[in-house]
């Protein structure tokens, strides 16, 4: 059921930004495997321009442990990044993590370091509010 509210949080703080969902989830098959991204959105710079085209993976982190949940979600994340690279390399990767976890979890050096070493692009979202707080590059 979480996980069923966060991603309509986060979809609908896509929105209010101006993001339209083209994939409610994105399938990607790559080398023999079937892989699933949450949402898939696009989102046009101006009328004459390409559009950019983003990739989000949900988390929620609402386990006991949450570096068990870090360790799944930095694993879908490179394999999925990967994925997009071969078959949508105008595509960008990031993954959704809550406002709290962020400040809770997120903000520890260790994760830190893992983080910026796996080039992990986040969207921060507010549960409460459902918009997007940041987008870290």
């Amino acid at each position: 059921m979480a996980r069923d509210v966060f991603h309509n949080i986060v979809r609908s703080a896509l929105e209010k930004e101006g993001w339209a969902v083209t994939d409610d989830p994105l399938n990607i098959r790559c080398g023999g495997v079937d892989i699933q991204i949450d949402l898939g959105a696009e989102r046009l710079l101006a009328a004459e321009k390409t559009g950019k085209k983003i990739a989000v993976e949900i988390k929620n982190f609402v386990s006991a442990s949450k570096i068990s949940e870090f360790h799944m979600a930095l694993g879908q994340f490179i394999n999925y990044r990967t994925a997009l690279r071969a078959e949508e390399p105008n595509r960008t990767l990031y993954l959704a993590v809550p406002l709290v976890t962020y400040n809770d979890f997120f903000n520890l050096s260790f994760i830190q370091t893992v983080v910026t070493e796996n080039k992990l692009k986040l969207i921060i979202y507010d549960v409460e509010t459902e918009a997007i707080e940041q987008w870290i590059n």
